[in-house]
């Protein structure tokens, strides 16, 4: 049989259709490869009892215990009764409870003193970690009827170590531990896709070895060691990818773009009201440096909320001016395009009023492009663009449409990458005669090794310097369900700023109008939570009660343009002491006299989120307040991630423990969450030595054989990690 379709053979021929179906839907396994690459989550050692004391509460859990003792109870008059049954791990206690006719079984295959596996959602029920209905299977010191079921658990799990599967509703880890059996004698025919001299120099076991082990270890070594080179698989083939991107962007050319004396650069820093900081020297350094080659710049500039990426990306838009071309800043939002394009010629001045009345003599002109302008308006910025009128051009995913022409594109700039899909990065660098150069700004910053494995292909600039006259802001997290009062408080304290003369926020995760999707709404009431905080509802929550009296005022992303933009020219001036709001307000927008932020629903947004949001406060010189407003209780998951953002204002921090509990998601593909990363085995923070290791290894195997004609193996594993969409999201240079 050929190897490559060995892997490939669909899962319902091994394990028949009922369990392959569970598999495709919930764990999205659905061939024997994908199988063989469902790693254990972690390992109990036989006659060892699972930590009961650190289960995460509404997460689906596998623990080995012991059982205490078990009663059953009557309640309804009689008429119901229920069994309850205490675990123990010897110091910690979980309760088990079954009802109705479903108690028998349980009642008899677990006596005191018995031991099994027990599978289920860890849930809080008189101030008791409880599992409702778990699965179960008997792990020994049983006697009779329940002896037959024993034999086959401890016949599953003879090893000394048994593994625990990251399982699903319907699919315990035991039943995923019998799965893998059925498919574990094809991991012989696995491709193995590191060159056998990287193989043989870092003394890694081979791939079928290696997957044999960390599916049934015989020693904690094995484990350690098979996961150690699994691991490596999963860095240098992704390592390999980018390695051949930067390669062939490197063959490209590109109309170099360098600094001309006395243009409209000099004239604007001529004009700048303070110097910049030795962060902004430095990156503008490399970014001229870049832009003064003739192959296409790919970098990504990344710093703190607030470091004044927009000046640096500035400067640079204007050097290309100077050198003849023209510069386009694509931003993810029309509020954001608007707030750019704003704050871009407030910046220039004059300088941005080129060849109209009033503007000066070597200006140019800078005009702004989106979806929702009038007729007249687009066909003028149009014109502009095609006839090289204007030199600066911002827009939203309206500058990507056919009808935009350049006279001569030199120069991209990306904000907030994670918005962007790559069709439309692509589509812009065509309008270009030769590829332009292509600078991207995220917003919050990343961590190296995130830098290294998701935009691996662009090189990276940082700014760490907040500029002078920043004030530090302080955050809280407020449990609205555990102190009511101490939300009363939050209000109290937006209507003292408000009484300073400062501005203050609210956001919300939902809109709230009748666009909503009701189909989310009644999933939501099903779940037994209440939908999200909506924008509508707060706000006249607000103006009727703690904040009675205040100018408030909503804004959100299904507003008319012009409706959007007045509002927000009314916060920035003033005339507004509240606004409420969805994310529309995250990225770029500035106004320095808002000092206060309350977000309500806290736990419903992402760190890197929360991060964003707080850094549209505290932008002048009065200190700012964030306030992260939640219903969870304290030992909820969420609660701690609320507690870090709250702990620290360095967004690296923030984006490391954010990815450590995105742990799961997709660092390739667009989507950040998923049942199921392609980074299975590598955790990008932890394993930043295997990232940066493979990446050189990489380099060298690419330099020497781009087109990998000579690594088989390795052109497989390429193919297969990069199917189609995932090959276009790595080409978002």
């Amino acid at each position: 049989m050929d190897s490559v379709s060995a892997l490939d053979e669909p899962l319902k021929k091994t394990l028949g259709p009922a369990t392959a179906k569970v598999m495709a839907e919930h764990l999205d396994l659905h061939t024997v490869g994908d199988l063989l690459h469902h790693y254990p989550r972690r390992y109990e050692e036989r006659g060892q009892l699972t930590k009961l004391a650190d289960l995460p509460l509404d997460e689906d859990v596998t623990v080995v215990a012991q059982v205490a003792d078990s009663r059953v109870l009557k309640f309804n008059n009689g008429r119901g009764q229920r069994l309850e049954i205490t675990l123990t791990d010897g110091s910690g206690r979980l309760q088990l409870v079954f009802f109705g006719r479903g108690i028998h079984k349980p009642q008899h295959d677990l006596p005191p003193g018995s031991r099994g596996m027990f599978a289920g959602k860890v849930s809080v029920f008189n101030h008791k970690l409880q599992l409702a209905h778990p699965t179960y299977v008997p792990l020994g010191a049983a006697t009779g009827d329940a002896a037959d079921a024993t034999a086959e658990a401890a016949d599953t799990f003879a090893g000394k170590l048994i593994p625990i599967y990251p399982a699903c509703k319907g699919l315990e880890s035991w039943k995923i531990t019998k799965a893998v059996d059925a498919v574990l004698p094809r991991a012989a025919e696995a491709v193995d896709p590191l060159p056998p001299a990287l193989r043989e120099g870092r003394g890694f076991a081979s791939l079928p070895e290696a997957l044999l082990k960390v599916h049934r270890p015989e020693s904690r070594a094995d484990i350690e060691g098979a996961r150690q080179r699994l691991k490596w698989d999963e860095a240098f083939v992704l390592q390999v990818a980018l390695a051949r991107r930067r390669h062939a962007d490197a063959q490209l050319p590109a109309v170099a773009r360098k600094p001309v004396p006395d243009g409209l650069l000099d004239a604007f820093d001529a004009e700048l009201p303070f110097t910049l900081t030795d962060g902004q020297r430095k990156v503008t350094g490399e970014i001229f440096a870049d832009l003064a080659t003739e192959h296409p710049m790919h970098r990504l500039l990344q710093g703190e909320v607030g470091s004044g990426k927009t000046l640096v990306a500035l400067r640079a838009m204007l050097t290309v001016v100077d050198a003849g071309g023209q510069a386009a800043m694509l931003a993810p939002t029309e509020v954001l395009a608007q707030q750019h394009h704003r704050s871009i010629t407030e910046m220039m001045g004059e300088l941005a009023r080129g060849g109209m009345l009033g503007g000066a003599e070597h200006g140019t002109k800078v005009v702004l492009l989106t979806g929702s302008m009038g007729a007249a308006a687009r066909r003028r910025a149009l014109l502009d663009l095609v006839t090289g009128e204007a030199g600066i051009v911002i827009g939203t995913h309206a500058l990507i449409e056919d009808k935009v022409r350049f006279h001569d594109l030199g120069l991209v700039v990306v904000d907030e990458q994670h918005r962007f899909g790559v069709e439309q990065r692509d589509a812009l660098r065509s309008k270009g005669k030769q590829p332009p150069h292509l600078l991207v700004m995220t917003a919050t910053p990343i961590p190296r090794t995130v830098a290294m494995t998701v935009f691996g292909d662009l090189e990276t600039s940082v700014l760490d310097q907040l500029p002078a006259g920043r004030s530090p802001i302080a955050s809280h997290v407020v449990p609205a369900q555990d102190k009511p009062h101490f939300l009363a408080r939050a209000w109290e304290r937006v209507r003292e700023e408000v009484g300073k003369g400062h501005q203050a926020y609210v956001v919300c995760p939902r809109i709230g109008d009748d666009e909503d999707d009701p189909k989310k709404k009644a999933a939501a009431e099903e779940a037994d939570k209440r939908p999200p905080l909506a924008v509508l509802d707060i706000a006249a929550q607000l103006a009727r009660g703690p904040l009675a009296g205040l100018r408030v005022e909503v804004l959100h992303g299904r507003m008319p343009p012009d409706d959007k933009d007045a509002v927000m020219r009314r916060f920035a001036s003033g005339e507004v002491d509240v606004l409420v709001a969805t994310t529309v307000i995250e990225v770029g927008v500035n106004v320095p006299n808002a000092t206060a932020m309350v977000i309500m629903d806290a736990d419903r947004f992402g760190v890197s989120q929360l991060h964003q949001l707080r850094g549209r406060v505290g932008r002048g010189s009065a200190p700012g307040l964030c306030l992260l407003v939640t219903d969870m209780p304290e030992a909820a998951p969420a609660r701690a991630r609320l507690g870090a953002v709250a702990a620290t204002l360095d967004g690296f921090e923030l984006s490391r423990i954010d990815l450590e509990q995105r742990r799961e998601g997709d660092v390739l593909g667009q989507a950040q969450s998923g049942v199921r990363s392609s980074l299975r085995m590598l955790a990008v923070i932890e394993d930043e030595e295997i990232i940066a290791a493979a990446r050189e290894e990489a380099v060298v195997v690419v330099t020497e054989d781009p087109e990998l004609a000579g690594h088989p193996e390795l052109r497989t594993a390429l193919d297969a990690l990069l199917d189609a969409e995932r090959e276009q999201y790595l080409e978002k240079g």
